[in-house]
């Protein structure tokens, strides 16, 4: 069995029965057209049109803010660096050495604020509570993905939580034989090293188990669960890039459309 590292969530929204492969659509669809400009207004537009999005998977605000977390701490310090180290333009306000914050800068750092913000809150949040097997049907049924390439990739998946349970069994088994008390650093190498050779060997014997099992075999799978794909599927996968196009055309339209890639 896989010990999973993050609790499991479960949702109750239009969305907890949609397939997990449309999630993903949805999320890189919405990204990819976004990189294209940096500017406010876009960015502004994506997030207000990503909040019934957001709302539609009814996630629990604590999980919400637990798992966006590095999002909200990633955003502000990249867009301090921004303002500090940005191209200059229009009014200087603070000069000092290397740092020069200006108008030019902090309009900059506001757009790479909301830029982040818009790119990783949807790609996070329509994650939480999809189940990797359900993820990995619909990338070999409907994505068409090389079976053993997916299947293999998920039961890497399933014994990465593995990991966690092994280090603490190390743990104590180094401090029952009076070892773990001194020298931290050497501790950690070799409970590293020891680690290494543990999931070396465990991906041994489930490579081995999937051979044996016909995991390699070139003739066509066949699956025991259907991943199912209709129109909630297309509906969602749409979102994507219906999001992102109305946030570009707002940016061109408001005159603020900033290509990052030149004119």
């Amino acid at each position: 069995m896989s010990a999973d590292i993050l609790p499991a969530v479960r949702l109750r929204g239009p969305l907890a029965r949609v397939n997990p492969l449309a999630r993903l659509a949805c999320a890189l669809l919405l990204a990819l057209p976004l990189i294209a400009s940096l500017d406010v207004v876009s960015g502004i537009v994506a997030l207000a049109l990503e909040v019934p999005l957001i709302l539609a998977c009814r996630i629990p605000w604590r999980t919400f803010w637990l798992r966006t977390s590095p999002i909200w701490i990633a955003a502000p310090l990249g867009g301090i660096t921004i303002a500090l180290y940005g191209q200059t333009s229009g009014t200087v306000h603070v000069e000092w050495l290397l740092v020069r914050v200006s108008d030019g800068s902090l309009l900059l750092a506001a757009a790479t604020v909301l830029r982040m913000l818009a790119i990783a809150l949807p790609g996070v949040v329509l994650f939480i509570g999809v189940d990797p097997t359900d993820l990995a049907d619909g990338l070999a049924q409907r994505a068409r993905l090389p079976a053993r390439f997916v299947l293999g990739a998920l039961g890497g998946l399933r014994m990465a939580g593995l990991l966690v349970g092994d280090w603490r069994e190390l743990e104590t088994a180094r401090r029952a034989r009076g070892v773990a008390d001194e020298g931290r650093v050497r501790r950690f190498v070799g409970m590293a090293f020891a680690l290494v050779v543990l999931a070396i060997r465990r991906g041994s014997a489930l490579a081995t188990a999937m051979e044996a099992k016909a995991f390699g075999s070139a003739r066509r799978r066949t699956w025991a669960r259907e991943s199912p794909w209709g129109r909630r599927e297309w509906a969602l996968a749409a979102c994507g890039p219906a999001i992102s196009a109305v946030a570009l055309a707002a940016a061109v339209w408001a005159g603020a459309f900033n290509p990052i890639f030149g004119e």
